[in-house]
């Protein structure tokens, strides 16, 4: 049952992407954008994600919070970056370990924190749980702890959310 209620959130959620692609809403658009994603889901179907855990709402709200937070505190740094006088500060690449266990959980955070602005993550040790970061600002030591202090945060809140140790079962263990 869960699995063909994902399958149809899946097909909802492609088909309003394709109409809202086309920028107005009509029954042919419904129509075509529901072939295109049966198509897309039948003809290229993802491999299965193991999901460990639970969602626990009061934490995904407290991240859900945290990020938007991020999101207008960075966006006006980046913006104060691009219009201050003088030269632009020295961005480099930055190296950050999470204890993230589940992929998944794992995908949630760097897509969080590639989407704040001032950092991109730009490989991903799956293994050795390493994110490599560009990030914008690295000129000073506050900077930079700010960033470690960023991922940190962004780590907590994405365990609490999805990945308590309560919840954990490893797929070894829950087959």
């Amino acid at each position: 049952m869960r699995a063909t209620l994902l399958r149809i959130a899946i097909l909802v959620a492609l088909t309003g992407v394709w109409v809202l692609l086309w920028g107005n809403y009509s029954a042919a658009n419904a129509v075509s954008g529901l072939a295109v994603a049966l198509a897309i889901t039948l003809l290229l179907p993802m491999p299965p994600v193991p999901v460990q855990g639970r969602v626990h709402p009061l934490s995904v709200l407290r991240l859900v919070v945290r990020v938007a937070w991020y999101l207008v505190v960075s966006s006006v740094q980046v913006s104060w970056l691009a219009i201050k006088p003088g030269p632009a500060p020295p961005s480099g690449v930055l190296r950050a370990e999470v204890s993230i266990k589940s992929d998944l959980v794992l995908v949630f955070a760097v897509n969080i924190l590639t989407m704040i602005p001032g950092s991109i993550v730009l490989e991903i040790d799956q293994l050795r749980r390493v994110l490599y970061c560009h990030v914008i600002d690295v000129g000073s030591g506050v900077a930079v702890d700010r960033f470690y202090r960023q991922v940190a945060e962004v780590e907590r809140l994405v365990v609490a959310a999805y990945e308590r140790d309560e919840d954990w079962q490893p797929a070894e263990e829950a087959a």
